[in-house]
Order: structure tokens, then C-alpha cells, then sequence
């Protein structure tokens, strides 16, 4: 796998994911962010010409996959503030507490390893005040489609980069104790085992 996982899976990443409906969804909650900005599983920049140039300061990219960062380079050199990229997984962020005006995730608690310890440190590098915003494609509310989920959740995670396909994306929120402020949620045009979506903003159950 190790050829297809540097040289095709990047490719094919950021072709689906750059995809009319998920860049509808980027739109719907990318212009929002604003100051000090760190973003969970950047991977390729698809976020980056979204963003409010007018609002945001700087962005920190937490991405582990050297391979699809390559692929950002150019979208990263067109932005108008800083962009710059730690390699690592979203789990143990190397960042002090409250050092964040927005955390942006999008597309990324699908993969990443342990989800709600990732959440965890999203809130606690967000500042007083800061969002956390996100869209997701996650757990689909019909059962006889969240039961396929399940089915081809096994192979489906081993061919897209360790994605899963169907995370109950509220209840991660939860259990890494945020409040979802804002929460909206339905299919997108895709397959409906891949295309139920998740957004809106999350802060501090503090505040």
C-alpha cells in the first residue's frame, strides 16, 4: 500500500474532497474564521481560498501526511497571511492553552485516530470567546443507511486513508465536553453512504 498511499491516495483525496458539493460546504462556514486560526487536518489547503483574508491572521495547519501537503503549496502562496504547517496528528497539539481565535476542522474527525482526544485539545487551545468550526460527513440518521456504514466501513477506511464513514459526529462534541452553538445537518449529492453532513460552530461547555 505503500505506493498507493504517497502517489495515488493524495490525488485522489483532493480530487473528492475538492469536489462541488464539499467546497459548498468549505463556503458555508470557512469565511467566519477569524484571527489566530489553527486548522485540524489542513491536508491539501482545499480550506485555504476560503478564508477572509480581512479577518484572519495567521493560519497553523496540523496535518501528519507529508505526501498531500505537497499538494498545498500553491494554494498557500496565494493566501494574503501566513500559512504555515506542523506535522503531526491533532491529538497532542504542541500549542499553549487559549493561543487560538478560531480551530477549523473540516472532513478530518472522519480519520483522525482518537477523535474526541483530538476535540480536547481544539478546546483547549481555543480562546475565550473562539469557535471551533466544523462540517463533517458523519453517521447517516436513516438505519437502513447507517447499517451499510457499518458494512463497508472495514474496507472503505483501508482505501480513503483511514477514513470511517459513519462517526456520530454531535456525540464526539460531547464526549470531548463542548456545546455545539450552532448545528446543522443533511445529505449532500453524493452517496448516501458518504454524504451526510455535519456543520456549524462549537465552544467551551464553560461558556
Amino acid at each position: 500500500m505503500g505506493f498507493y498511499n504517497t502517489t495515488i491516495l493524495p490525488v485522489v483525496l483532493d480530487l473528492a474532497c475538492g469536489s462541488k458539493p464539499i467546497d459548498k460546504q468549505r463556503q458555508k462556514i470557512i469565511p467566519q474564521a477569524r484571527g489566530e486560526v489553527v486548522e485540524i487536518g489542513i491536508g491539501s489547503g482545499l480550506n485555504l481560498p476560503h478564508y477572509d483574508a480581512s479577518k484572519v491572521t495567521r493560519v497553523t495547519g496540523i496535518d501528519p501526511d507529508d505526501a498531500i501537503w505537497e499538494k498545498a503549496a500553491e494554494r498557500a502562496t496565494a493566501c494574503d497571511f501566513p500559512v504555515e504547517r506542523l506535522g503531526l496528528s491533532g491529538e497532542t497539539l504542541p500549542l499553549d492553552d487559549a493561543s487560538a481565535d478560531t480551530v477549523v476542522v473540516t472532513y478530518a474527525l472522519c480519520t483522525i485516530p482518537d477523535p474526541v482526544a483530538a476535540l480536547r485539545e481544539m478546546g483547549r487551545i481555543l480562546r475565550p470567546g473562539g469557535e471551533i468550526l466544523f462540517t463533517e460527513h458523519g453517521r447517516a440518521p436513516d438505519l437502513g443507511v447507517a447499517r451499510w456504514q457499518q458494512r463497508i466501513d472495514p474496507i472503505w477506511k483501508r482505501l480513503a486513508g483511514g477514513c470511517h464513514t459513519g462517526r456520530d459526529i454531535p456525540a464526539l462534541f460531547d464526549q470531548a465536553g463542548l456545546k455545539l452553538a450552532r448545528l446543522e445537518e443533511m445529505y449532500i449529492p453524493g452517496p448516501k453512504v458518504l454524504s451526510y453532513n455535519y456543520w456549524g460552530a462549537a465552544i467551551r461547555s464553560s461558556e
